[in-house]
């Protein structure tokens, strides 16, 4: 049998490869959510200068406030289609747990003693 010493720095210093799998993942996850949110944050900008290049080019015209009266205010709208988004994705991770807990097998149960 062969037998290894390890000193306490080096035991110390190694990183459970679960621990780096885990930090590999949140730093990809970060870099993407940047990616996102920048990508956003530029849309926005396009969005605002297309709007306001339209307002300046565009007369106003009264009957339109008549149909925009009727319609939902545009903020509505965002947070109606965000709270289904929201439902739809709980009810997904519901689904995948529960697949899980159908697909793990249950535990054997025990065995009784017949000795007598």
């Amino acid at each position: 049998m062969l037998l290894t010493i390890v000193s306490e720095d080096e035991a110390s210093q190694e990183v459970p490869p679960m621990t780096e799998t885990q930090n590999v993942a949140q730093a990809v996850q970060d870099q993407v959510l940047d990616g996102v949110r920048k990508s956003q944050q530029a849309i926005v900008e396009a969005v605002q200068a297309w709007a306001d290049t339209v307002k300046r080019l565009t007369p106003e015209v009264p009957s339109a406030a008549k149909v925009t009266e009727q319609m939902p205010e545009p903020a509505e709208l965002i947070d109606n289609a965000f709270d289904f988004a929201s439902q739809l994705l709980a009810a997904q991770r519901q689904f995948a747990h529960d697949v899980l807990a159908a697909a793990t097998p249950a535990p054997e149960p025990a065995k009784r003693s017949t000795a007598k």
